[in-house]
């Protein structure tokens, strides 16, 4: 389970989102991803509070019903939903490129549409074929990230690669200094930050589910949480302690730099087939999720009942077709907007931080349904082992971040067009749940 969940969050948000928080923010980086920890700390805090009380509860989804507003509830589904399409999106995007690295001729629409069409019949066969498939993509990831971090430091204090000749720390400030966008770059990189870390919040509701409820959300919360900061942190330091920050965009990958550094034969591809598995992870769990979602609000009568129809092997094939469906459709229209795009990486930016947004209202849920909980049962939580620290401050700190981090989405043009997107998507949605014709024991 936690291995899953930490394959799910290390993927394309580090291997490529990385690459343009570098560039914002220079070495200062690091505390970016230090700052939005302590966010998603946070967020897990309050989610684990609420789950203690009830580890039966459903989902945050039944928080942001029952305790802020149905359209909170209505809400949080479909964000769920357009998060994980729009992440699909970009993860296959990703995936395509990377194929293109051993096989320069086949067009990018079309390894696009072998990439969706493997995953849809995975998620089709069963969820247990998911979840294997998800493990091994993860432990990938994971051992990979693990072995640069040792041979990275290894360069940096003994000089491995090097000649022996230690490159030690002087890169954090030697070039333009730690800050080197100010205090706006820093926030600009909080926004793909935020999406990299987005998802993590499932694995509260999939522990709650565990043989020992109360025990796994409390461990689970505690080292998953920390576990992936290390391995985002770490990998970042490494990064940019053994280059120059502005000499990575023309290195290629950072990743590949590293084990190449140090003699690793084949580590170009090596990687390439590391980051390929990540963008299949994140695609993968994509549509694992959203479709689930999708199946939640046909058994709630919010959609067509069709959705939430089981095949043969007990799986909502209707829902993965029309989430496999989605995916495709932005690939296509990926395909159409590359002809107008600078880069690429440009184009991530935009595909993958259109999911921020409808992505943090699941963090919102969380906070402010812990909130209302406690305003709701003072003086019963007196016992409770795993409260939120620091409450109600530490609630208003993650929100006012997460509010100032959206704001700065609107302010950096990299990133606009994305929130605006999200903005109109969560618009449209609203205006849906108030006109559409439903009765008040379907919400």
């Amino acid at each position: 389970m936690q291995m899953i969940a930490l394959g799910g969050t290390i993927g394309v948000g580090l291997f490529m989102g990385s690459a343009s928080t570098i560039k914002w923010t220079g070495p200062s980086v690091l505390l970016a991803y230090m700052f939005v920890g302590i966010i998603l700390y946070l967020v897990m805090r309050a989610l684990g509070e609420l789950l203690y009380i009830n580890p039966s509860t459903g989902s945050f989804v039944d928080y942001a019903t029952n305790y802020i507003h149905p359209l909170a509830g209505y809400l949080t589904k479909w964000s769920n939903i357009f998060q994980y399409v729009v992440v699909g999106i970009s993860e296959v995007i990703a995936v395509s490129h990377y194929l293109n690295y051993w096989w320069p001729s086949i067009p990018v629409w079309f390894s696009g549409i072998v990439v969706i069409v493997t995953l849809s019949l995975a998620n089709l066969t069963s969820a247990k074929a998911f979840g294997t498939m998800e493990f091994y993509f993860a432990m990938i990831k994971v051992v990979t990230i693990i072995i640069m971090i040792i041979t990275g430091f290894m360069v940096i204090l003994i000089g491995l690669g090097n000649h022996w000749h230690p490159i030690g720390f002087s890169n954090l400030w030697a070039h333009g200094g730690f800050f080197t966008g100010g205090i706006k770059g820093f926030i600009f990189s909080l926004a793909i930050i935020v999406g990299s870390y987005q998802g993590i919040e499932v694995l509260g509701i999939t522990a709650g589910e565990a043989e020992n409820p109360r025990q796994a959300i409390v461990s689970s919360v505690r080292s998953v949480v920390w576990r992936i900061l290390i391995f985002y942190i770490g990998a970042i330091f490494v990064i940019v302690t053994i280059y120059p920050w502005d000499q990575l965009g023309s290195l290629g990958s950072p990743f590949v730099e590293t084990f190449a550094k140090v003699g690793i034969s084949g580590a170009a591809g090596i990687i390439n087939f590391v980051v390929l598995t990540a963008a299949m992870s994140g695609a993968n769990s994509g549509i694992y999720s959203s479709s689930r979602m999708l199946y939640k609000l046909s058994q709630d009568r919010q959609i067509p009942i069709v959705f939430k129809t089981l095949s043969s092997r007990s799986v909502p094939y209707v829902s993965i077709l029309s989430i496999s469906t989605g995916i495709l459709i932005g690939l296509f229209l990926n395909t159409f907007l590359a002809f107008f795009s600078k880069s690429s990486s440009d184009l991530f930016v935009l595909v993958y931080s259109s999911s921020v947004l409808p992505g943090i209202v699941p963090w919102f849920v969380i906070l402010i349904s812990e909130l209302k909980y406690r305003h709701l049962n003072k003086g019963q939580l007196a016992q409770h082992p795993f409260k939120m620290p620091l409450y109600p401050f530490t609630n208003y700190f993650a929100i006012l971040s997460l509010v100032i981090i959206v704001i700065f989405m609107f302010v950096n043009p990299d990133t606009r067009i994305s929130v605006l997107i999200g903005l109109l998507f969560l618009i449209i949605i609203s205006l849906i749940f108030f006109l559409k014709p439903t009765k008040k024991d379907d919400i």
